[in-house]
């Protein structure tokens, strides 16, 4: 019976512990998430303060007195065409995720299921490229653009990410999961090495194109450092030069700015929510690989 009893015991005292472990872990999580959401929520509550409201002394958090003002202001500006801003945010995304999904899946595919003199070469020099920052080819990239003729144009912002070597290396690595006797059978079939590709490879590889290519969408969408460079011209702007707009015509109206910031920021939120499914499954899939 004292057997017993101790055993009960040291069982409570484990459970207790258990529950005190989670509970932990869930104070981390829930004080990670209000980290996390802080600043969109801050960004939220601005759009509805008016300019002088938002750099006022001390700050205050909740608007004093709501206004639509800036959406307002935003979405009937004469001078601003959100329509067109959008457009050209909207083109530049999908083509660049057309393009970059292509020519990832298919140099993975390459890298994955060929073997050819300097492979070893080639895909460590994909590897080097995932290590340099975008800012460091930036000047080669824009005296390049400009002997082409493509400076303040849209091309401008899709030529230099047609190929994405984080892309490659991704495709890669699932596709050197899918069995090599899959693609013999086809080749013994009297299929075509890209009939192979296009047939058989791309079907299997649903959860890591759409991870990549929700990645490269957000990536695109908001990019704004390359945008600013090589785009001069208004027609050609993306929604997130709508930052600088409000800097130069509004005299750096702040909340014009943040309203402007949450309206560039809504869209791809909403792709996140919807395709996030795609993402969790790409990354059982690389755990279990």
């Amino acid at each position: 019976m004292l057997i017993m009893a101790a055993i009960a015991k040291e069982g409570q005292a484990k459970s207790g512990v258990n529950v005190l472990a989670k509970a932990g872990v869930y104070i981390v999580l829930l004080l990670g998430l209000l980290v996390t959401l802080m600043p969109f929520v801050y960004i939220l509550l601005s759009s509805f303060k008016t300019n002088t409201e938002l750099i006022q002394t001390p700050p205050t958090l909740w608007p004093q007195n709501p206004t639509l003002s800036n959406y307002t202001t935003i979405f009937t500006d004469s001078d601003l065409n959100l329509p067109r801003f959008f457009y050209n945010s909207l083109f530049v995304s999908v083509a660049r995720v057309a393009i970059t999904l292509f020519s990832s899946s298919f140099a993975g595919y390459i890298f994955a299921k060929y073997d050819f003199r300097g492979k070893t070469l080639a895909f460590w020099s994909v590897l080097i490229l995932i290590m340099i920052p975008f800012q460091v080819v930036m000047i080669p990239n824009y005296l390049i653009l400009a002997r082409l003729g493509l400076m303040d144009t849209l091309w401008a912002l899709i030529v230099p990410t047609m190929v994405d070597a984080f892309g490659i290396f991704m495709m890669k690595q699932f596709i050197e999961s899918l069995p090599s006797e899959l693609l013999d059978a086809a080749r013994i079939d009297g299929s075509s090495e890209f009939g192979i590709y296009s047939r058989v490879v791309l079907p299997q590889m649903g959860a890591p194109l759409a991870s990549l290519g929700i990645f490269t969408f957000m990536a695109t969408w908001n990019d704004y450092l390359w945008p600013l460079i090589v785009i001069t011209s208004t027609e050609n702007r993306t929604l997130p030069l709508l930052l600088t707009w409000y800097d130069t015509q509004h005299s750096s109206n702040h909340a014009l700015s943040l309203t402007g910031g949450l309206i560039i920021l809504a869209p791809i939120m909403l792709v996140y929510v919807f395709l996030q499914r795609w993402i969790v499954d790409s990354a059982t899939q690389s755990a279990f690989k």
